[in-house]
């Protein structure tokens, strides 16, 4: 039986300890926090998770959540003009439902489960130290912790990494009794608003502590009316601000939030962060090997949404390459290329969130415009949130934009003659 280590419990930690545990490996994970700590702490992140992501976690059996969540089946974008009045506004339908829960609900309950399958729990910070000491005992380490000391042992990959400095001031918050889009009221919807200029919105229902609620997320340029949060540390405060921000930027969508009340009073967040590719393994100061995964090596801002998707992907992508390497060494090599691996998918992540951190260009201002008269077009954009490799094919390339927006208006065009 192979032992592996695995040091830090979220997304991408807890999917692939579950996932080893269920393939007979001898698993540790190391936790700086219990599962009640996380329960009752505060949100980490917004986690709406697509159909691909989503079927990772059924693929093991872990979906424990799936029927209490709300069912998320379109994704729309609005842009906001002079006077805040919407000069884009349109809804995609998703090819397979998306759904957000609450970090602190299933990371919680997947640490119980993990335990009570068998598995190791060390509830420890680790320090590089630590790990030197541990990695003498395992076959395996792995990092996926994204933040704090550890992720120091991993190489900035400059040629991969076009921003030094974070690109978006975050803000978090959950909340309760949110109304619905007067717009297609009859399905639950993310809706990503564009503030040109300013920064961006994302609305979406989720499930937390407390049941069905919904997140609001603004993502503000640095320097910006958006960039207000730093140093916010009451909830309320950090709620009211949000709101008055709403009311003056998207009154649209305040006029739906004004009666919203916080979740919890650990349901409110701010932060922000530079997005980063790093190399995939660190050296121990003992000379041993250690892997980085999900967004200890490729971290992308939050802008579209990928975070908690990529770290299921990278999780089963690893999986794959650990079950298939068998009894042989887990050398620098086969690090290597198990990385090299999730890359062919994590590439196009990072392409297009750091696209979408820069002005958009006209051709992409035609598409998001194009996508209110024409639904193909809004369903493409839209599930390009699960597949995000799609947008090689007609997002980037002027030419391949223009090229495909005539194909929709012609195939429109002659179902409408017929």
């Amino acid at each position: 039986m192979r032992k592996i280590l695995i040091v830090g419990a979220g997304q991408s930690g807890l999917q692939l300890a579950l996932g080893l545990q269920s393939k007979g490996y001898d698993v540790t994970l190391m936790s700086n926090r219990t599962a009640e700590e996380i329960r009752t702490g505060r949100v980490m992140s917004t986690q709406c998770m697509f159909h691909t992501a989503l079927q990772h976690e059924r693929d093991l059996g872990i979906n424990f959540w799936e029927s209490q969540a709300p069912r998320i089946e379109g994704l729309g974008v609005s842009v906001a003009g002079p006077e805040s009045q919407r000069l884009v506004d349109w809804v995609g339908k998703l090819d397979g439902h998306a759904q957000s829960v609450d970090q602190r609900v299933k990371m919680a309950g997947w640490m119980e489960t993990f335990a009570q399958r068998g598995g190791q729990l060390v509830i420890h910070g680790a320090a590089v130290g630590d790990l030197d000491y541990f990695s003498r005992a395992y076959d395996l380490v792995m990092v996926s912790a994204g933040k704090g000391e550890l992720v120091s042992m991993f190489a900035r990959d400059a040629a991969r990494s076009p921003y030094d400095a974070p690109q978006r001031a975050l803000a978090v918050a959950y909340v309760h009794g949110m109304g619905p889009r007067p717009e297609h009221p009859e399905f639950d919807a993310v809706r990503c608003n564009l503030v040109p200029g300013v920064g961006e919105l994302f609305v979406m229902p989720t499930f937390t502590t407390s049941g069905r609620a919904d997140i609001l997320f603004w993502e503000g340029i640095p320097g910006g009316p958006l960039d207000v949060f730093q140093g916010v540390k009451d909830p309320a405060e950090h709620l009211k601000l949000t709101l008055e921000l709403l009311e003056r930027f998207l009154p649209w969508e305040y006029a739906r939030a004004s009666k919203v009340e916080l979740t919890d009073s650990g349901a409110t967040l701010a932060g922000r962060y530079a997005p980063t590719v790093r190399k995939p393994i660190g050296r121990l100061p003992g000379g041993g090997l250690v892997l980085g995964v999900a967004d200890v090596v490729v971290a992308n801002d939050p802008i579209t949404g990928q975070g908690s998707n990529s770290a299921s992907k990278c999780a089963a992508s690893y999986l794959r390459a650990i079950v298939e390497h068998g009894d042989k060494p887990f050398d620098g090599a086969w690090m290597q290329s198990a990385f090299d691996r999730y890359w062919e998918t994590a590439q196009h992540v990072t392409k297009w969130t750091n696209t979408m951190l820069a002005p958009p260009p006209e051709h992409v201002l035609n598409l998001f415009g194009a996508a209110g008269q024409l639904q193909p077009v809004a369903d493409r954009v839209a599930n390009g949130f699960n597949d995000p490799a799609d947008f090689e094919n007609f997002f980037y390339d002027p030419a391949l934009a223009g090229e495909y927006l005539a194909e929709v208006t012609a195939s429109a065009g002659a179902s409408a003659a017929e």
